[in-house]
C-alpha cells in the first residue's frame, strides 16, 4: 500500500498538473503579449532557435527561413505561435487540446519534422519566455506542460 501511494506521488510530481497549466497559461499571456511584442517575440524565438541549430533553416525553405523578416516567414512564425498559443490555452481542456495536437500532429509528421526539431523549440521558447519574464518563470512547470504539448504532436 505504501508502495502504491509513493508512485502515485511520484506520478503527480511528474506530471504537467492543474497548478503548472495555470502557471503556464498565465506566463505565456505575460510573455506572448499581443500585437508588436509578440512579433518580436517570434523573431527572438526564431533567432535563438537558428543560432542554436543552423541546420533547422531546411525544414523553412518554403517560407523563406534564410530571411527571418521576410513577409512569408513572419507570416508563418505567427502561425506557428498561434499554434503554440492554441495549444497553452487548452492546457486545461484536455480532451480539446487532444484534438487541436493531433491535428498539429498530422502537419508536422506531413513535413518530417523530427522530435529533435520539437526539443529545440521547446529550449528555445523557455530561453525566450525567461527573458521576459525574469526570476518570476517557472521553469519546472514549463518542462512538464511543454512536453505534454510535444508528446501530443509527436506521440
Amino acid at each position: 500500500m505504501k508502495l502504491l501511494i509513493l508512485l502515485a506521488l511520484v506520478a503527480c510530481a511528474a506530471a504537467c498538473g492543474p497548478l503548472q497549466r495555470y502557471k503556464v497559461k498565465g506566463q505565456w499571456s505575460q510573455a506572448f503579449g499581443g500585437g508588436a511584442d509578440r512579433d518580436s517575440f517570434g523573431q527572438s524565438l526564431w533567432t535563438t532557435i537558428f543560432n542554436r541549430a543552423p541546420d533547422a533553416r531546411s525544414f523553412f525553405t518554403r517560407v523563406h527561413g534564410d530571411d527571418i523578416h521576410s513577409s512569408d516567414f513572419t507570416a508563418h512564425v505567427q502561425r506557428v505561435l498561434g499554434g503554440l498559443d492554441m495549444s497553452i490555452s487548452l492546457l486545461d481542456d484536455e480532451p480539446t487540446l487532444n484534438a487541436e495536437l493531433a491535428h498539429l500532429k498530422t502537419q508536422h509528421d506531413a513535413r518530417g519534422i523530427p522530435a529533435a526539431g520539437f526539443t529545440m523549440f521547446k529550449r528555445a521558447t523557455m530561453i525566450e519566455v525567461q527573458k521576459e519574464l525574469g526570476a518570476c518563470f517557472d521553469s519546472y512547470a514549463w518542462d512538464k506542460c511543454f512536453q505534454t504539448i510535444i508528446d501530443g504532436i509527436t506521440g
